[in-house]
């Protein structure tokens, strides 16, 4: 999708989605101590670190908790996350603040999700074909079962993606994300468990 595209569309939806925005925020800050926004260092464009911004869903200090695949826990009991974090996850009102790095020039509207700087070192050759393109708030992973599907099956789909972009498919992804969004699909792992980072 167009540049310009991007930062008239998440221009938009930040001036539309401020109200809703601040509420999320308050709520954050009312939760739990620490900070309203969850920032770290993601993959972005050609492998460069960005600031990834969400609000934040969990405890602060909560441990890093990754699958046997060196994919990210997200289970729908996770103990790190709080009330809030959990509606804010269910609801994916946390990606909010990622208009935000659209606006930045590190996210685009579409593309494939960023993963964390060190799962790179998990990546074969052709997965390492999603970072030729800027990361996504949503993608084809996204609308193909989102984290119902394993770490393998949406860097594949992240790849597939990067082959098929284009102004069309770009737009029909985005209109295909809201159906996902409103009935919460996929939000969850099926994975239990998870071991700390190193």
């Amino acid at each position: 999708m167009p540049r310009i595209l991007d930062i008239l569309l998440s221009s938009a939806a930040l001036l539309v989605l401020s109200p809703v925005m601040i509420a999320c925020a308050i709520a954050v800050r009312l939760s739990s101590p620490g900070p309203v926004l969850f920032r770290q260092a993601r993959l972005g464009l050609g492998g460069k670190p960005f600031q990834f911004l969400k609000f934040r869903s969990m405890y602060v200090n909560a441990p890093d908790l990754r699958n046997a695949d060196g994919s990210a826990v997200c289970g729908s009991g996770d103990p790190r996350v709080t009330p809030v974090g959990r509606f804010l996850r269910e609801t994916s009102l946390d990606e909010l603040p990622q208009l935000i790095n659209v606006l930045l020039g590190n996210m685009a509207l579409v593309g494939p999700r960023p993963d964390q700087v060190d799962q790179i070192r998990f990546y074969t050759e052709t997965e390492k074909r999603k970072l030729e393109v800027k990361p996504g708030i949503t993608g084809l992973a996204q609308i193909s079962g989102r984290n119902e599907i394993n770490w393998e099956q949406r860097k594949a789909l992240d790849v597939e993606y990067v082959a098929r972009r284009g102004f069309v498919f770009d737009v029909l992804l985005l209109l295909r994300t809201i159906p996902y969004v409103l009935t919460r699909k996929g939000i969850h792992d099926s994975a239990a468990g998870g071991v700390p980072a190193k």
